[in-house]
This record gives structure tokens, sequence and C-alpha cells, in this order.
């Protein structure tokens, strides 16, 4: 390899995303996963001859939103377009999509990156259907089974610039998108369910003896983790600039292929070349009516947004003082977000609220495999975090109960106060047994005790230790070390 080369990866990334509807695009078949094969299908989806689609308002609803809050040109007219191609399971041979009027243009999606935050632009956002799904027979049969029940299902495709230039940032461009979605409520983008498929446009921009040229772009299709992204991205790259130096740089940036990710081994393979827009023979679809969406409508829209993730984070930042990094972990999902401000309110300690929720309540619900997919999944009401929070706080028991409290909160669905009363477990302020305790300490500790007069700080450790071993952990730490210093000074 030449000391004078230098090769940039450059990715742009179509998402593919199923959203949160009750029915199909066109029609009024279940979208429900997971039940037996052609049991949610129409003359409709299934592409019979006479039968006319009629558009989800839904779908169309979550779908502007989506391209509001990426910041996209929402555009006046939107109109259906068929896109023809063959495929076994797409019943019609032609899938209804968008082409040159899609809902939303122009947009931009900020990402987290270890260099700092970049924006990566959106070129469109549309809408269409689905296709079915192909069960290919076990044990080498050349058969497929075809289930029609995800065909119609309306799917969302957000289309980005090609900015991304690293795996590293492919992978949180894909992880936000799925933030956003889900914080919108405009898909589950439960990726073991298929919600979310991920097809990168990859290729290489190699820059040697004063020009730059590029490697032919591929396309790689239906990625379904953020692991995959990121190995399939790799490979694809490196398999490119070895293709480049074994053609001895004759490769032309003409001619797009498509290719397979397969996971057990990490690489790509080919499947077909890929088609251009006038392969497809789009035309405007006959059946359905241009969409021109009112403006009052649209600015209703608007106004319910919710806060957006990196927003959101950035506040938790400014009002609670909190780190980069338990904000992140806080805002990470819309349902732990409204959790954690709701114990910070009721507690009036937004950063021990948010200790208990990223390190005690989280590793409990690690724990047991709790996962909280709304607010009432938590195993522990907001209002009775917020109490064990204050109890800690205030000094009525020490962390470590605090820690057993929690994990009996969860266990009996009792609350803190209960629970601390029933098992003796609050700490003592009582002014007479402190005092009594720390005489008792300094008399069985004289040498630390002079240590600490000597100016030896650390012997208080050690002091402390007896007192805490003497009132089996009930005196309150805080009172105790105000106590005994002033003891110590006089």
């Amino acid at each position: 390899m030449s000391d004078e080369r230098s090769v940039r990866l450059v990715v742009g990334l179509e998402v593919h995303v199923h959203m949160k509807t009750r029915t199909k695009l066109f029609c009024s078949c279940a979208t429900s996963f997971g039940d037996p094969p052609n049991t949610h299908c129409c003359p409709v989806c299934l592409g019979m001859p006479g039968v006319l689609p009629v558009m989800n308002r839904e779908a169309y609803r979550l779908g502007v939103m989506t391209a509001m809050a990426l910041g996209c040109t929402i555009n006046e007219r939107t109109k259906w377009d068929r896109k023809h191609y063959y495929y076994p399971d797409l019943p019609k041979n032609y899938q209804i999509s968008q082409y040159d009027r899609p809902l939303g243009e122009h947009g931009l999606l900020e990402i987290e990156t270890p260099a700092g935050r970049k924006a990566v632009r959106i070129l469109r956002v549309h809408l269409e259907e689905d296709a079915g799904k192909l069960n290919h027979a076990p044990g080498g049969e050349e058969c497929s089974e075809v289930d029609l029940n995800r065909a119609g299902t309306p799917l969302l495709e957000i289309v980005s610039e090609p900015d991304i230039t690293s795996v590293e940032e492919a992978r949180a461009y894909c992880t936000s998108l799925r933030q956003l979605v889900t914080y919108l409520g405009v898909s589950e983008a439960n990726m073991q369910m298929g919600h979310m498929r991920f097809e990168p446009n990859i290729n290489l921009h190699v820059a040697e003896h004063g020009e730059t040229f590029a490697t032919p772009i591929v396309e790689l299709k239906n990625l379904n983790s953020f692991r995959a992204v990121e190995r399939s991205i790799a490979f694809e790259a490196r398999r490119q600039l070895a293709e480049w130096d074994e053609t001895h740089r004759t490769l032309k940036a003409a001619g797009k292929t498509t290719r397979g990710y397969n996971d057990d081994t990490g690489e790509t393979f080919v499947q077909r070349e890929k088609e251009e827009a006038h392969d497809y023979r789009y035309f405007p679809e006959p059946d359905l009516v241009v969409v021109t969406p009112e403006a009052s409508w649209l600015e209703e829209l608007q106004q319910t947004l919710p806060e957006l993730p990196l927003a959101k984070k950035d506040r938790f930042v400014r009002e609670f003082g909190l780190g980069e990094y338990d904000a992140g972990v806080l805002t990470a999902t819309i349902e732990m977000a409204r959790y954690f401000e709701a114990v910070a309110a009721a507690s009036g300690s937004p950063k021990a609220a948010a200790n208990w929720v990223t390190q005690g309540l989280a590793r409990e619900m690690n724990e047991r495999g709790v996962t909280a997919e709304s607010e009432a999944d938590f195993p522990v009401t907001a209002s009775h975090l917020a109490e064990l929070v204050r109890a800690v706080e205030s000094g009525t028991i020490n962390k470590q109960a605090g820690d057993k409290v929690l994990r009996a909160m969860i266990d009996t669905g009792r609350t803190a106060g209960e629970i601390i009363e029933a098992e003796g477990l609050a700490q003592t302020s009582d002014a007479g047994d402190l005092d009594r305790w720390i005489e008792e300490a300094l008399a069985a500790n004289p040498g630390p005790a002079a240590d600490y007069r000597a100016g030896k700080k650390q012997a208080l450790g050690r002091i402390m230790g007896h007192i805490m071993k003497a009132s089996k952990g009930k005196a309150n730490p805080r009172l105790v070390t105000e106590r005994l210093e002033k003891k110590l000074s006089e």
C-alpha cells in the first residue's frame, strides 16, 4: 500500500421502519405479528383484480410526524406511485410507494460519535407497503413457503445522504433513528420482530497520486441488527479495497450491485445488479388520490411532537446537573426519562434520584430480567422510589440499608417506610445516643484520636468504624461526623 494513498469510507443508509398501526397501509387487515401464515390477507393486499386501496390515515400521520422530527420540509402535495418488480412474495408484482413526491425531504439527524456530535443529512422520508415473507424449506429442499401476512404492512423509509464515514457513525445513526421513532411512538422498533431493517449503500473514495477514485456502490440488503450493520460495512470496506488493488484500479464507479450478508461468516455475497429508477417503471398510482395536507393540520401535528432525545439529554445535564453518561442512560427510552423525572420531582433530589434509577433500580431489573416498555412496567412506582430516595438523603437510613429496602420493595410491593419500620432499619439522630457512642469510641481509640488532632485526618475513619459497629449501623453518619469532629477539635 502506497504511503501516498488515503481511503475514505462513504456510507448512506436506507432504513425501513414498520409502523405501529393496527391495520395495513391500504386495507383493513391486521398487522399483528406471529400469527399463522396467510391469516391476515384480503383481496386488496393479495392484489386481486378490481379491488381498490384506501390510504391508512394514521400511517400518514405518523410518517409526517417523523419527517417533522427530522426537520424535513413537508411537501404540500404527496402522490403515490407504482414501483414494478417481480418477487415471489409481492403478489401484485408492483409495490405502492412514493417516488418523486415523498411526504418529506431534506432534513437532519444529529448523532453522537466518539469525536462529538455530527449532523447526518436526510434526503427523503416516504411511505410504502411491505412485501410478504418467504420461509425456505429445511433440509435443502428446493422450495419456499410464502406468508403474505406482512404484505401491505406500512413501512416508513428514511434515506440519508452519504455523510457517514465509519462503522461507529453507522451504528450511532441506526441507534439514534431507533430511539427517535420509539420516542415518537411511530414504531415499537423491535429488532427481533423485524420492525427495522437497515440497507447501507457503501463505497470507498481512494485518493492517490493527486487523483480521487470511487469504487462501485454496493447496497447491503435487509440487515436486522446494529451488530450486523457494523460487521457488514467493515467487511465490505475491506473487500472493496482488496478488489480495487487486485484489479489494478480499473474498477469503474458506475453500476450498483446489491449484496446479502451472512451473519455466521461475517461476509457479504452477490445478489443481483441493482435496478435504476427507470427499471422499476414508476408511474403514478391511478387508484389513489394526491394527498394535500391542510396547513392547520400540519401546525397541530407539529405541536404534538414530544421533546426529542438529544434535547431531553441536554436539558437533564443543564437543569439537573447530571453528567453526560447518566443523562444518556436516563434518556435512552422515553419511558425511562419520564420515570426518572417523576422520581426527581417527588424526591426533590435529582442527582440522588438519577443514581438510584441508573444504579440500584437498573441493577435489580437486569438481575430479574425485567424490561420496561411503559412506566407501569417498572417494578417500583416513581412515588415509592422517591420515598426511598428521601429516606436515604435525610439520613433516616444509610445507602446499604437502602439497597436492602429496594430489594424488599420489589419483592413485596411494600413502601420504603413500611419496610424501614418493620425491619428496624432507621438510623438514630438522638444526641444522647450519638454522644455516648462517640465517648466510647474515643476511649477505645486514643491513638487514632491523637493522630487526628495531629493533622492525620484519615484517622477519623477508624473511630467512625468503631461507632458504626457499636451502634449496629444505626448511628446517623452525617451527624456523627459533625459531632465527632467538633469533639476532637476541643
